[in-house]
C-alpha cells in the first residue's frame, strides 16, 4: 500500500510536453485561460514566502513583455533584412555592382561619384551580365544573352524558394493568411513581398515563435479569442518592430512606408466618379481571380499536377520569366512598379510616365507643375502597361497557391496600380484637352494642376486589393500605413466599399475564405446563424452511431486507454463516473493521454497494460496483488464547457466564435449525452444551407 502510494505521489508530478500542442491544431483557448490563471494565482502565493520567490514573481510578470520586445526586434531585423536581400535578389538577375557585390542596383548608384542627373540610374559600378561578359552594350547578342540569364536567374531562385519550403518548411508554402485565420497558433512572419514572375528571390520561411504567454499573428482579421492582454502586447511587438526597421532604414527614404507618396493637388468632388468606376473595376477582378484561382487550384489537389510541386513552380516560373522580360513595366520589380505608379510627376522625375510636352514659358515652382498635354512616352508607356495588366491578370491566377511563400497583396495592388495610372492619365488628358466641360469647368481652370494621376493609381491598388480579400476599414489603414497618405481616405474608403458591394454581389467569400473550404480547414466565418435548431440535433453519436468513446474515472486499464487512441482518431475523450451513470467528471485530451503513459512506462516499472487509470484525486485501496495503479488527476480538465441539449444551436455557434472551443460537451441533469465539435457545426451549418455537409472536406 505504501508502495502504491509513494508511485502516484510521483506520477502526480507534471509530465513532460503534457498540455502542449500539434502543428497547426486549435488551441484550447479556455483551458489555456484557466491553466494561467491558476499559475498566476501559485506564484502570488508563493511571492509572500521570501525575497527570492518575490523577484521570481517579477521576472514572471514581465517575462512576456521581455518575450514581445525580442519578438519586435527579431520581426523588424528580419524585415529589414527581407527588404535589402530582395532588392538585390531582384537586381542580381540583370546585373552585378561591381564596387559592392552586395549593392542593389540603387544602391550602387548611390555610392557613385560618376552618375549624372540625365542618367541617374546609370553608373559605371553597375553592369549588366553581358556587359560584364562581353564588353558590348548594346545589340541584339547583348539583349539575348541578358534575356538567357535573366530567365536563368529566375529559374534558379525558384528552384531554391521550393526547395527550402519542401525540406525545411513545408508550411510556408502560399500567404499564410488561411492558416493563421484557422489557426492562431504560429507567428507567421510571412512576407507576401513579391510576386513569382520577378519575385521568385522571395524564399523566406515563415517565422514559427510559439511562447508562453500569448500568440501574436501577423494577419489582416482577428478572429475568434483575442483578449486585451494580447492586444496591448501584440502593440508593444509592433511599436518595437517599428523602431528596428526604422533604424535600419531599408527604403532608404528615412520612412517606414514602402510606397510614400506626396501630392500636391487636393482630390476634389468630381473625381469620385472615376474613383468608383475604379471600383467596380477592382470587384469584378476580384470576382473573376477567385474563381479562376480556385478552380486551378481545385485542379491542381485533384490531379496529378498536385504531385508535381517542384515541377509546376519552375514551368511556372520560366513561361514567367520569358514573357516578362520584354516588357520594362513587367521585368522590374512589382514593390518598384507600384512605386513608379503612385508617384506624381515632377520636374525631377526621368520616368517614361512622366514625358509631358512642357511649356518653354512655364515659371512656375518645381512642386506646382500644370496639366500638360501627353508626349511620345506617355503613350508608349500606356500600351505597354494595358499589356502589363494583361498579363498580370492572367499569371497572378496561376500563381497563388503555388508551393513557395508567395502573397496576393502586392500582387493584387500591382493590377489596381496599372488600371488606376491608366484611368488617371486618361482623365488628366480629357481635363486638359477638354477643361470648358460642365464637368471640369469648375474646378479645373486652364493651366492648373487638377489631374494626379498618381493618385488614381493608389485608388486602383486598393480597389483590386479589397475585391479580392474583401476588406474595408483594414484595407484603407493598410494603404495608409504603405503611402502615408492620410488626406486622401475619402478616394480609398469610396473604392474599397464600392469594390465589395460589385465582389459581393457575385459571391460573399474572399480568396482567404474560399482557400480555408478549399483546403479544409475548420475555420467559423462571421456570418449570423439563423436557423432554429438545437444543440441535439448536432450532437454526436447520432442515431444508428456507435455509441461516444469515453473514459471512467477508476475501471479502465492502460491496455483500454491505448486501444481506444489506437482505434480512434479523436482530439479527446470525456471522462466519466462509469459506463452506467455517465456523469460527467471532466474532459482529456488525446495528446495528454499518450505522453502521460508514455513518460510512467518509461520512468516507473510498476505501470503495465493491466494498471488501472485514476481520474481521482484520493489514491484508491488496491490489494498488493494487483498491478500498480496510474494517476492521470493531473491531465484532468475538470471543467469542460458544456451545453444541455436544449440549447439552441445560434447561440452553441456563437460559443464556438467567441471562444475559440474545439469541442463542447452536451449533458443533461449531469449526464453527458454527447459532444459537438468544431467540424460538426460546420457540417450542420453546411447543411442548413442546402449544401451536402458529407461534402465538406477537412485537412
Amino acid at each position: 500500500m505504501n508502495d502504491a502510494g509513494n508511485l502516484m505521489d510521483f506520477l502526480d508530478e507534471p509530465f513532460p510536453d503534457v498540455g502542449t500542442y500539434e502543428d497547426f491544431h486549435t488551441i484550447d483557448w479556455l483551458r489555456e485561460k484557466s491553466r494561467d490563471t491558476d499559475r498566476h494565482r501559485k506564484i502570488t502565493s508563493k511571492s509572500k514566502e521570501s525575497i527570492w520567490e518575490f523577484i521570481k514573481s517579477l521576472l514572471d510578470a514581465w517575462s512576456g513583455w521581455l518575450v514581445m520586445l525580442l519578438i519586435g526586434l527579431l520581426s523588424g531585423t528580419l524585415a529589414g533584412v527581407i527588404d535589402l536581400a530582395v532588392d538585390w535578389m531582384t537586381d542580381l538577375k540583370e546585373g552585378v555592382c561591381l564596387s559592392a557585390l552586395w549593392y542593389s542596383h540603387e544602391q550602387c548608384c548611390w555610392t557613385s561619384n560618376e552618375t549624372t542627373f540625365a542618367d541617374r540610374d546609370k553608373c559605371p559600378q553597375w553592369q549588366k551580365w553581358a556587359e560584364l561578359m562581353t564588353g558590348y552594350t548594346e545589340g541584339a547578342g547583348v539583349y539575348l544573352l541578358n534575356y538567357f540569364l535573366y530567365v536563368l536567374w529566375a529559374l534558379f531562385f525558384s528552384f531554391l524558394a521550393v526547395s527550402l519550403v519542401r525540406v525545411f518548411a513545408p508550411y510556408a508554402c502560399g500567404s499564410g493568411i488561411p492558416e493563421v485565420q484557422k489557426t492562431k497558433l504560429i507567428f507567421h512572419s510571412r512576407y507576401p513581398k513579391q510576386h513569382l514572375q520577378m519575385h521568385a528571390s522571395n524564399f523566406s520561411q515563415s517565422l514559427k515563435c510559439v511562447f508562453k504567454y500569448v500568440n501574436v499573428f501577423v494577419s489582416l482579421q482577428v478572429s475568434y479569442y483575442f483578449p486585451l492582454k494580447t492586444l496591448w502586447r501584440s502593440f508593444f511587438a509592433a511599436l518595437v518592430a517599428a523602431f528596428t526597421l526604422r533604424s535600419i532604414n531599408p527604403f532608404g527614404n528615412n520612412r517606414l512606408v514602402l510606397f510614400y507618396v506626396e501630392y500636391h493637388t487636393p482630390w476634389y468632388m468630381a473625381e469620385l466618379v472615376p474613383f468608383i468606376l475604379l471600383g467596380v473595376f477592382g470587384g469584378l477582378w476580384g470576382t473573376l481571380f477567385i474563381r479562376c484561382n480556385i478552380a486551378w487550384c481545385r485542379r491542381r489537389k485533384t490531379t496529378r499536377l498536385g504531385k508535381y510541386p517542384v515541377l509546376e513552380v519552375i514551368v511556372v516560373t520560366g513561361i514567367t520569366a520569358v514573357l516578362a522580360f520584354p516588357n520594362p513595366y513587367t521585368r522590374r520589380s512589382t514593390s518598384e512598379l507600384i512605386s513608379e505608379l503612385f508617384n506624381d510627376c515632377g520636374s525631377l522625375e526621368s520616368s517614361q510616365l512622366c514625358d509631358y510636352i512642357n511649356n518653354p514659358n512655364m515659371s512656375r515652382p518645381v512642386d506646382d507643375i500644370p496639366d500638360r498635354p501627353a508626349g511620345p512616352g506617355v503613350y508608349s508607356a500606356l500600351w505597354q502597361l494595358a499589356l502589363a495588366l494583361v498579363f498580370k491578370i492572367v499569371i497572378t491566377i496561376f500563381t497563388f497557391g503555388m508551393k513557395i511563400p508567395s502573397g496576393l497583396f502586392i500582387p493584387s495592388m500591382a493590377v489596381g496600380a496599372i488600371a488606376g495610372r491608366i484611368v488617371g492619365i486618361a482623365v488628366e488628358q480629357m481635363a486638359y484637352h477638354h477643361h470648358d466641360w460642365i464637368i471640369f469647368k469648375n474646378w479645373c481652370r486652364p493651366g492648373a494642376d487638377c489631374v494626379t494621376p498618381g493618385l488614381y493609381a493608389m485608388v486602383g491598388a486598393a480597389a483590386c486589393l479589397g475585391g479580392v480579400t474583401r476588406m474595408t476599414v483594414s484595407l484603407v489603414v493598410i494603404m495608409f500605413e504603405l503611402t502615408g497618405g492620410l488626406e486622401y481616405i475619402v478616394p480609398l474608403m469610396a473604392a474599397a466599399v464600392t469594390s465589395k458591394w460589385v465582389a459581393d454581389a457575385f459571391g460573399k467569400e474572399g480568396i482567404y475564405e474560399a482557400h480555408i473550404q478549399l483546403n479544409g480547414y475548420p475555420y467559423l466565418d462571421q456570418d449570423e446563424f439563423t436557423h432554429r435548431t438545437l444543440a441535439t440535433d448536432v450532437m454526436r453519436p447520432r442515431r444508428n452511431e456507435p455509441p461516444l468513446a469515453l473514459l471512467t474515472q477508476d475501471s479502465t486499464t492502460v491496455e483500454d486507454v491505448e486501444t481506444l487512441i489506437k482505434d480512434t482518431d479523436y482530439n479527446g475523450f470525456p471522462v466519466v463516473v462509469s459506463h452506467e451513470s455517465e456523469r460527467l467528471i471532466g474532459f482529456v485530451q488525446r495528446r495528454d493521454l499518450i505522453l502521460a503513459i508514455k513518460s510512467a512506462r518509461q520512468k516507473q516499472d510498476g505501470v503495465v497494460s493491466n494498471s488501472v487509470v485514476h481520474f481521482t484525486e484520493d489514491a484508491p485501496q488496491i490489494p498488493a496483488s494487483n498491478p500498480q495503479p496510474l494517476k492521470l488527476r493531473r491531465i484532468l480538465n475538470l471543467s469542460p464547457f458544456t451545453v444541455t441539449d436544449h440549447t439552441p444551436m445560434e447561440t452553441v455557434v456563437d460559443i464556438f466564435r467567441k471562444l475559440g472551443l474545439r469541442q463542447c460537451l452536451v449533458t443533461r441533469s449531469g449526464r453527458l449525452l454527447g459532444i459537438i465539435t468544431k467540424k460538426d457545426v460546420l457540417r450542420h451549418m453546411a447543411q442548413m444551407m442546402n449544401q451536402d455537409p458529407e461534402s465538406i472536406m477537412f485537412n
